[in-house]
């Protein structure tokens, strides 16, 4: 078993292969107790793969993964998992509140049903067959299902897809209190606002490989310092080449600038442009963050 602060899942320089394609690639990933751990990376860079290795339905092609310090098929480590996985079927002719019941006699010390439904926020659906329900309703069927066992470390990839804003608020609260009553938490979702919102730590895949690794704010460092809005009549060559531009965005109200100097950059925009206009200077988000990184994982990989 893991010390009290050692890592609860783990791989160690894990590749993993699904034929002639290589999924992951040396990957190494330690989840801390009691964290949220936020997995981004775009559609195929491994972020279900990771999932697959931890909770134990894949085995590496080489390195290793550990859940609780030991195999991560071993049922005494998976009793103490929970996982929402992106596609869960269930059979639709039960309530939510049978499919709940069920679902916590499978493990030993599950948590209450009617704390199981609050956490979910399923409480007026209760008693609705789960055939009748909408498709963010379902998510949250599946994320009751996920949370039923009280489970230390918890997977979740993709769970707020199909929910509504309302809904996803919800959701997050309902993470946020199971992180602050000591559980792990692995999410893997597309939707940055999510991962900013919840995650202590964040890993960024590309290709198969760890790319960033950090706090959110040590991730947005990390791609550019600031990001500058503005209407200019400077070509985007020129934009480009202002100091400490690092990428240049069109929009509907004019160009976005990664740059990681925003004074240089304004000084030298105003410089070449007097008539620019409608400036604003603010530091970066994660969403500018990310892109910036996969932009320059992309250019290292055509540049080799």
């Amino acid at each position: 078993m893991p010390s009290e602060n050692g890592p609860v899942a783990e791989l160690e320089r894990v590749t993993h292969r699904y034929g002639a394609i290589e999924a992951l690639s040396g990957v190494t990933i330690a989840l801390e107790p009691g964290k949220v751990t936020g997995l981004l990376g775009p559609n195929g860079a491994g972020k279900t793969t990771v999932v697959r290795l931890l909770c134990g339905i894949s085995r590496p092609s080489s390195g290793v993964a550990r859940l609780f310090g030991g195999d991560p098929q071993d049922v005494a480590g998976r009793r103490r998992l929970g996982v929402m996985l992106q596609i869960g079927r269930v059979p639709e002719s039960l309530t939510v509140r049978e499919h709940v019941h069920l679902f916590s006699c499978y493990y030993p010390n599950p948590l209450p049903v009617g704390e199981v439904l609050a956490l979910a926020g399923l409480e007026d659906v209760a008693d609705r067959l789960y055939r009748r329900l909408s498709g963010g309703q379902q998510q949250r069927v599946q994320f009751a299902l996920a949370i039923c066992g009280n489970p230390a470390l918890l997977f979740l990839d993709e769970p707020t897809v199909g929910m509504d804003v309302e809904s996803r608020r919800r959701f997050w609260a309902s993470v946020r209190a199971l992180a602050e009553a000591g559980r792990s938490v692995l999410l893997a979702t597309h939707y940055l606002e999510e991962a900013d919102a919840l995650a202590h730590r964040i890993v960024v895949l590309g290709r198969g490989r760890v790319i960033a690794d950090g706090t959110p704010a040590e991730i947005k460092r990390l791609a550019a310092g600031h990001e500058l809005r503005c209407r200019t009549r400077l070509p985007r060559p020129r934009l480009e080449a202002l100091p400490g531009v690092q990428r240049v965005w069109d929009e509907a109200s004019g160009v976005l600038l990664l740059t990681s100097d925003s004074d240089r950059t304004l000084r030298a925009l105003v410089a070449a442009d007097e008539t620019a206009s409608d400036i604003d200077v603010r530091g970066a988000g994660l969403e500018d963050a990310f892109l910036a990184l996969i932009a320059a994982d992309k250019e290292a990989t055509h540049a080799a």
